[in-house]
């Protein structure tokens, strides 16, 4: 896995690449914590993750409670396939706020 971090005007991108398992999902866990404790939005780019999994879920539900409770927007940017079908399963597609483009996120934002 690979982690590349962005900062745009009121937010952070923590974008991640390859797998995300429990091998390198504590790594992302550091990043995603690191980009909220900036005080931005934060969204976490997962168009280039081709495998993720319940430890790779479980760090991404943290991040998103950890920005609810610093009153904070956390969502998930351009979503491979591979992550869309594991929230499905999980049903979280329905609860992270999941943005195609950085512009749709701008839009929103406001």
């Amino acid at each position: 896995m690979h982690i590349n971090t962005t900062d745009g005007d009121d937010y952070t991108i923590i974008g991640l690449e390859g797998d995300v398992d429990l091998s390198c999902s504590p790594e992302a866990r550091k990043a995603i914590l690191a980009g909220l404790a900036s005080g931005n939005d934060l969204l976490v780019d997962l168009g280039q993750v081709s495998y993720i999994d319940s430890s790779g879920i479980a760090t991404l539900v943290e991040g998103y409670q950890t920005a609810k409770k610093q009153n904070l927007k956390f969502g998930l940017l351009e979503v491979s396939d591979a992550v869309m079908s594991v929230l499905k399963l999980a049903r979280l597609d329905t609860v992270f706020p999941i943005y195609n483009a950085i512009d749709d996120y701008k839009t929103e934002a406001g």
